[in-house]
């Protein structure tokens, strides 16, 4: 492992800069501390009142943009505040306007390493889903190779939350859609577009400009670069082919067909040599995984990491939570907890992994619902559903003869689904909800710690 200790950004870095920063959670206040470190001057604002009061007493100056001491060089708007679709923030109508910038803070961090002259390099990973996992896995593999690295963005640590890096150093983000609209500057020295399925509509009015969102960690890339591409859907295989005329060189990777990386009957390989067999890896499960092994593995050899250390650190991957994580098992019944699943095409993902089931699912749906994973319900011994679409969930599931039972809530989904599991010989139940969690959660986190929770209870119980 690295010896590497990172350093701070130079106090005089901005000096002369000013921005506004709106929306204060997980993005907006670490920038907003981060830019008064560097010597910018800053403004912030929320909509809510206490997160206002809280900045306040943090001697941050607090203020609506237009009503600021300045004309801000640039808003840094959190990324879940449109800024177009379906409605633009007054804030953001009123940047626009004046022809203010708007900008995700990776974009800042970017400007903040060129300005204080690093020439650390750059990794981005968006896509539907795995995002996070490959994100993770390969901050994971060059930790393991001794390169100085520092993973964030949309997964952990906000991006001007990380430090800076040296020459060597290696920043590995995950990009969100919301994130990759606003990027000016930003080049990935390599990117991975992973997967696409429909999601977040409403912020991009369509599956095309979705699909355009994700294109865009592609944006200036050039001649050295290297571009990875996931090739197990029709809309990512177009990318794909689109950007093959460079100036980036593609590298398509697969989870269970051939590819410039794929996994081939389980193991993982190239057209070079193989990796590893995927039953080495038991923290990625399913062909899902395999791809984002895969992409983890091209981007990993791109930044010059050699195929004994990408094999060493993939097999010894600890895995993320909420993603398939197994709690416990009971009385030979295996507990998953897979929150983070929150569309059908995540949730496909999870049962594809298991041949007999009990399903905790629900929540609020996306567009389209659960119709997709109908391939999958002979695989569902009894469905417990949860949360505001339960009944739309319920319709699907009796359309197609699956047995099932709204429960309403996970406290009351745990115990009906043991007795479940029991009753059917079921040897797993799965959380995936195939849903968002904001009706009865925080966030899909919460929803999966709650999981874990009832599960430990449910342990204790019994062996009381």
């Amino acid at each position: 492992m690295s010896a590497f200790s990172p350093d701070h950004f130079p106090a005089e870095l901005f000096n002369g800069r000013r921005f506004a920063v709106v929306g204060l959670g997980r993005n907006g206040l670490p920038a907003a501390r981060a830019l008064t470190a560097m010597g910018a001057e800053i403004v912030v604002w929320d909509d809510k009142e206490e997160a206002n009061a809280a900045a306040a007493r943090e001697g941050l100056t607090v203020a609506r943009p237009e009503d600021a001491p300045f004309t801000p060089d640039a808003i840094l708007l959190s990324p879940g505040i449109p800024h177009l679709l379906p409605a633009p923030h007054p804030i953001a109508a009123w940047a626009r306007a004046r022809g203010v910038a708007i900008l995700s803070d990776a974009d800042v961090l970017y400007q903040a390493v060129r300005a204080c002259g690093s020439r650390a390099r750059f990794a981005g990973i968006t896509g539907t889903n795995g995002k996070s996992t490959t994100t993770a896995l390969l901050a994971h593999i060059l930790a393991e190779a001794g390169v100085p690295v520092a993973a964030g963005g949309n997964l952990g640590n906000a991006a001007l939350a990380l430090p800076r890096l040296p020459d060597s150093g290696v920043y590995v983000l995950e990009m969100s859609s919301y994130m990759l609209e606003r990027i000016a500057s930003l080049r990935f020295d390599t990117a991975a577009m992973l997967n696409l399925s429909a999601d977040h509509l409403d912020r991009h009015g369509d599956m095309g400009g979705y699909a355009s969102a994700k294109r865009a960690i592609f944006d200036r890339q050039r001649v050295g670069d290297v571009a990875v591409i996931g090739v197990d859907d029709p809309m990512s295989r177009d990318m794909a082919d689109e950007l093959r005329s460079g100036p980036a060189r593609v590298i398509t990777v697969s989870g269970h067909q051939p590819a410039d990386v794929w996994c081939d009957g389980g193991l993982l390989r190239d057209t070079a040599c193989r990796f590893l067999e995927m039953s080495d890896a038991p923290a990625l499960p399913g062909a899902h995984n395999a791809q984002n092994a895969a992409a983890a593995a091209a981007m990993a050899l791109a930044l010059g990491v050699d195929r004994a250390t990408i094999r060493r650190a993939i097999a010894g991957f600890g895995g993320l939570p909420h993603r398939q994580q197994r709690i416990a098992e009971i009385g030979g019944i295996t507990f998953v907890n897979d929150s983070k699943a929150t569309n059908a095409d995540a949730t496909a993902r999870a049962l594809a992994c298991y041949d007999r089931i009990v399903w905790i699912a629900g929540g609020i749906a996306k567009e389209g619902g659960i119709d997709s994973l109908a391939p999958f319900f002979p695989r569902i011994a009894r469905a417990l559903l949860i949360g505001r679409d339960a009944p739309a969930f319920a319709a699907t599931l009796a359309a197609n003869g699956v047995a099932h039972e709204i429960v309403r809530t996970l406290d009351a989904a745990l115990p009906a689904a043991f007795a479940a599991s029991r009753a059917s010989g079921a040897p797993v139940v799965l959380l995936s909800p195939a849903a968002a969690s904001f009706d009865q959660f925080t966030g899909f986190e919460a929803r999966g710690e709650r999981f874990a929770e009832l599960v430990r209870g449910l342990a204790h119980g019994r062996a009381a």
